[in-house]
């Protein structure tokens, strides 16, 4: 709802209130107001969706970026055709490049552009086929997983045994639900490199050792491995708040209401009904409903409902976007930086690397060597840039860090951030042949178009506990405990938790948001 109706106070009873005007919030109210229901989304921003938003971060430039998250995967094609999205995904043409020294001379394994181009990068690299045997081995086994596991996360939980039959494989059931991952990454490959590539997908956003006992791991390599049933990862074009707007129409054209400028602040329920008490600039409101769905933290559900707050949270990565004239040159000339951008970049991505900068960042030191990974959205979608950039050349890259957990910025987040963010690209340009900082494009003050954010930040801006961009530790996408028959439900009957936080939460997906609102038309049948 646009900036004037922010100072409206909504007192009607509706069939759901929904908190929050992320991506799982427009998804539960545009299924809800679909099935006629009458729905009211509580935004406290001015604008909706959440993470999942592109903006024009740097000043008279016009390039749009995905600013927080910005490739999709677990997004079920289901919700796309159920609610009539007009949005579309653009499949990257590269998966991987990771550049490395050998003998000397610089080199890398690039991923990607064919099987026998594949092939030949991993002979080259290693010396021989094995590795490149023993990955594709590994990889048709995860395949297998993901076209089992991925259309149970739009269904009901099931159990852990039922799970486990669906999948059918007891070597994969081991691999990834009991033992470390970083065993099964040992026993299959031998190259430090090519252990380093397979690991980073259980790291992402995930603060953990490769043999970590929790297995917090393994549930991050999981979720990165069964999206759309086959892992991959595609570039949303229009940029991530394509998404998100699209989803904004279609709950408006369903007849929901979103209200920005709301903050609830307090959710009083009996089981039955609950009212929902707002704030806006204005002054307070309240809203009577059936079923409020919580599309927020873990944590920010608890501080409305007055019930004790789960363990915290913390996020461990760094952000940076970026916007460049042009792809910087790279050491190794025998890879053009149009094929080794346009899929993910690996820096410091080695398995040794990786290990270290666990073990220092969990002893409260900076890493040495920061590990990150770099994106490249407008080499596969040009259309976030302005005709003139995009004829010009320009490009955005967006930097993810890895294991620079929030407790590392809690006494100096800028100074600690700055020194990171130094530290991130040094690693960057040891493998390119000029230095990023004369490839960077400038605003109009004239200043490098780039910016970093810690998980401080991330938290302050967007409400993440701890920066946490999955709101809490990852969860098996099967039943345990308490975790009720759709993974939403909370201890209060008619207040669900649709965020990134319930269960097969985390990423930009829309399954908590469907679940959460197929557990309310349930009830409704009931």
């Amino acid at each position: 709802m646009t900036a004037p109706e922010g100072s409206r106070t909504y007192s009607r009873t509706y069939d759901a209130v929904i908190v929050g005007g992320g991506h799982n919030g427009l998804v539960a109210a545009a299924y809800l107001a679909r099935a006629g229901r009458s729905v009211l989304v509580l935004e406290r921003l001015d604008h909706t969706g959440g993470a999942a938003v592109s903006t024009r971060p740097f000043t008279g430039v016009d390039a749009r970026l995905s600013r927080y998250s910005y490739l999709v995967s677990l997004l079920p094609p289901k919700i796309v055709q159920d609610l009539d999205l007009d949005f579309r995904l653009s499949t990257r043409t590269i998966s991987s490049y990771t550049p490395t020294e050998r003998g000397g001379r610089p080199t890398g394994l690039l991923v990607g552009g064919g099987e026998q181009r594949t092939r030949e990068a991993f002979a080259r690299l290693t010396g021989s086929e094995d590795e490149y045997r023993a990955w594709q081995r590994f990889y048709d086994m995860t395949g297998r997983v993901a076209r089992r596991v991925f259309p149970t996360l739009t269904e009901p939980l099931p159990t852990r045994d039922a799970l486990r039959r669906t999948i059918d494989d007891e070597e994969a059931w081991r691999v990834l639900f009991e033992e470390p991952i970083g065993v099964a990454v040992e026993e299959r490959f031998a190259d430090d490199l090519v252990r380093g590539v397979v690991l980073t997908d259980a790291l992402i956003g995930t603060f953990a050792d490769a043999h970590d006992p929790t297995l917090r791991q393994n549930r991050c390599f999981l979720y990165h491995v069964i999206g759309g049933g086959t892992g991959a990862w595609d570039v949303p074009v229009g940029g991530m708040g394509a998404l998100t707007d699209a989803l904004a129409g279609a709950a408006r054209a369903a007849g929901a209401v979103i209200a920005t400028g709301h903050q609830a602040v307090r959710i009083d329920t009996d089981g039955r009904t609950a009212e929902v008490t707002h704030r806006t600039a204005g002054g307070e409101g309240v809203a009577t409903a059936r079923h409020v769905l919580v599309n927020a933290s873990p944590r920010e559900l608890a501080a409305l409902t007055g019930d004790t707050p789960p363990p915290p949270a913390e996020g461990a990565q760094l952000k940076v976007n970026m916007l460049l004239e042009r792809l910087p040159r790279l050491r190794d000339s025998s890879v053009d930086p149009r094929e080794a951008f346009a899929g993910t970049f690996h820096i410091a991505e080695g398995y040794g690397q990786l290990a270290a900068a666990y073990q220092r960042a969990a002893a409260g030191e900076l890493p040495d060597a920061p590990p990150s990974e770099i994106y490249c959205h407008s080499l596969t979608d040009p259309t976030i840039l302005g005709p003139d950039l995009a004829a010009r050349g320009y490009q955005t890259l967006t930097l993810f860090g890895l294991h620079t957990p929030a407790r590392l910025f809690e006494q100096d987040n800028d100074a600690v951030r700055e020194e990171l963010l130094k530290s991130a690209l040094a690693q960057l340009d040891a493998h390119l042949a000029e230095p990023l900082a004369d490839c960077l494009a400038t605003d109009a003050d004239g200043r490098p178009c780039l910016e970093a954010r810690s998980p401080l930040d991330l938290e302050r801006d967007l409400g993440l506990p701890g920066g946490n961009i999955f709101h809490r530790d990852l969860s098996w996408p099967h039943a345990q405990d308490g975790t009720g028959r759709w993974g939403v439900e909370t201890r209060h009957t008619n207040v669900l938790l649709c965020g990134a936080g319930a269960v097969r939460g985390g990423g930009v997906s829309g399954v908590p948001g469907h679940n959460a609102a197929m557990a309310v038309l349930e009830a409704g049948k009931d």
